[in-house]
């Protein structure tokens, strides 16, 4: 199969307006992103609907191609730049050899092995990644409601990496463990924090950016299960390596205490 990523980048954010050209170390946070995905893809492309950031990724050397500033969500910006790719390079659209990976302009640490379990994962229809909350982790962090959960149709006899299909996400705390308390729930790890990278087989791709929104969409604002509704499968693969997105600058200053670590 053929992968390439694409990763959506904005320059408007309510609580980190600019975030993707904000220095992290000396480099701004899109180039971080865009280095570790180049160490396992040949093909990574941002898409943004600012010129400066257009003109930081070109400065550094990265492919990058300008979007629609309409979009209403990431997935759409990313299905509009595989359009302009597939057009530059002669490529039919639909081609279901062809996967396209979602990685969000904001986490610069994601790891080459990351980007690997997703392509793992296929031929399917679409994969993600979870990571497990553990004894580590408490009861507050499992409650956040900015970090969604994951129930999962576990599978013990699969050929590939993942370990289930995702049955439901949701902001709140899933799945309820009756007959035990709250304040022991970690330690049965039963519960999964959704790590937002996408990979869509291309036509997949086309086809949820077709869709109307979902009743449930709507509810929890989580864009993944309008896919569910619709009936498509999406593969859920496990990592161990916690997400540091980058939402807010005081998100910015714990990425550069972790960075010195992370290197």
């Amino acid at each position: 199969m053929r992968f390439l990523a694409i990763i959506p980048a904005r320059y408007a954010s309510s609580r980190f307006p600019g975030k993707p050209l904000a220095d992290l170390g000396g480099k701004p946070v899109i180039q971080h992103v865009y280095e570790q995905a180049k160490k396992v893809l040949d093909t990574v492309i941002v898409a943004t609907d600012d010129q400066r950031i257009y003109d930081c990724v070109k400065s550094f050397g990265g492919e990058v191609v300008m979007t629609s500033p309409n979009h209403a969500c990431g997935t759409d910006r990313v299905y509009e730049a595989y359009q302009n790719y597939c057009a530059t390079n002669h490529l039919p659209i639909l081609h279901k050899e062809t996967v396209v990976i979602n990685i969000q302009g904001d986490e610069p640490f994601i790891q080459p092995e990351q980007v690997r379990a997703l392509m793992d994962c296929f031929p399917t229809e679409i994969a993600t990644l979870v990571h497990p909350f553990t004894q580590n982790d408490t009861l507050e962090d499992l409650k956040k409601n900015n970090y969604v959960k994951v129930a999962i149709a576990r599978e013990d006899n699969h050929s590939n990496a993942t370990i289930g299909r995702a049955m439901y996400f949701s902001r709140s705390v899933i799945p309820y463990i009756r007959g035990v308390e709250t304040t022991d729930w970690l330690q049965h790890e039963h519960h999964f924090r959704h790590i937002g990278m996408y990979a869509y087989r291309a036509d997949i791709l086309q086809k949820i950016t077709q869709m109307p929104p979902s009743p449930l969409e709507q509810l929890e604002c989580l864009e993944q299960l309008r896919w569910l509704e619709h009936g498509l499968t999406i593969r859920v693969a496990l990592t161990h390596h916690a997400s540091i997105g980058i939402d807010t600058p005081e998100d910015l200053q714990h990425a550069l205490e972790y960075l010195n670590n992370f290197k």
